[in-house]
């Protein structure tokens, strides 16, 4: 009994000293910017490797779905609020909302922005009771504000953005074309932020070939000016932006001297009241704790 008593104490004391280390382990927050009534951390992460979303290839979208069981994304947020990441996007999904549970649970302090997408995409019924969940603000999704605006018909757009004011949180917009931005600035929206994609990736086959001589490319269209191109609109806006895709889904980011780079251009081509969003990927490293190490060089120099 005395054996089987102090084996368990051993490990009690074990436990403890790991979660202290785990503890002191965690890094003070990131430099944060007024984001509206609510203080956030310059750097958020987002959401789709987490779901197996890589904007690459087939192959790395079933990677990242086989290695992000349930238990390791809900360790990959806490990783990143552990690295001085106070800020979270994601998109509306039955999964999503469960890790949001599970890291609350765990006492995750959190802050999340939602991005509307799947049963909320279809249904803005659900608008005032998901936004009881503590979202700070709520986007209509990318593809399908490019969609409707390719389309001529914005009023469903903008029913979203008029049912989250009323559910009392901050109403936002994404997109991937800046021609978007132009017309809600014109049509006076109360838009109260945007997330602009650094790359136009949702451009039609026809819109590809029109700017590569007849051609269009395989997949989605990562072309080399369109930061400069969606930069130049976020600083025509006062409204606060959340950049995204600032590593080209990972095109721009073979190695820290090139993440660095990718984040410095994107610190550049925004203004000192947005963030950026960053999804990341932890299998090989932790990509958390390298990001927030960049954003805090840069920022501090």
């Amino acid at each position: 009994m005395e054996s089987s008593i102090s084996r368990r104490s051993l490990m009690a004391t074990a436990a403890g000293a790991v979660a202290g280390a785990a503890a002191k382990a965690a890094e003070a927050p990131l430099p944060s910017v007024q984001f509206g009534p609510h203080k956030i951390s310059k750097l958020l992460i987002g959401t789709n490797p987490l779901m197996g979303y890589s904007h690459f290839n087939s192959i790395l979208d079933q990677t990242m779905r086989e290695w992000m069981t349930p238990d390791r994304r809900v360790e990959t947020v806490l990783r990143a609020e552990a690295a001085g990441i106070t800020t979270w996007q994601l998109h509306y999904h039955l999964d999503t909302m469960a890790i949001v549970d599970e890291v609350r649970r765990r006492g995750s302090k959190m802050q999340m922005f939602l991005l509307s997408d799947f049963e909320l995409q279809k249904d803005f019924n659900m608008i005032p009771a998901v936004a009881r969940k503590g979202f700070l603000g709520m986007a209509h999704h990318g593809n399908r504000t490019d969609d409707a605006f390719r389309a001529k018909n914005m009023d469903r757009v903008k029913e979203f953005v008029m049912r989250v004011k009323d559910a009392g949180l901050m109403a936002g917009v994404s997109m991937h074309n800046p021609e978007v931005m132009d017309y809600i600035e014109d049509s006076g929206w109360p838009v109260d932020y945007y997330m602009t994609c650094f790359y136009r990736v949702s451009r039609s086959r026809e819109e590809a070939r029109a700017l590569m001589n007849g051609e269009a490319p395989l997949g989605e269209t990562f072309l080399e000016r369109d930061p400069d191109r969606m930069s130049e609109r976020i600083k025509r806006t006062k409204r606060p932006c959340f950049g995204f895709k600032i590593l080209a889904a990972g095109r721009a980011g073979f190695g820290r001297e090139q993440i660095e780079t990718a984040f410095k251009g994107a610190f550049e081509r925004i203004k000192p009241n947005d963030a950026v969003i960053v999804g990341m990927f932890p299998k090989f490293k932790n990509e958390m704790q390298e990001n927030a190490s960049i954003v805090r060089s840069l920022l501090a120099g």
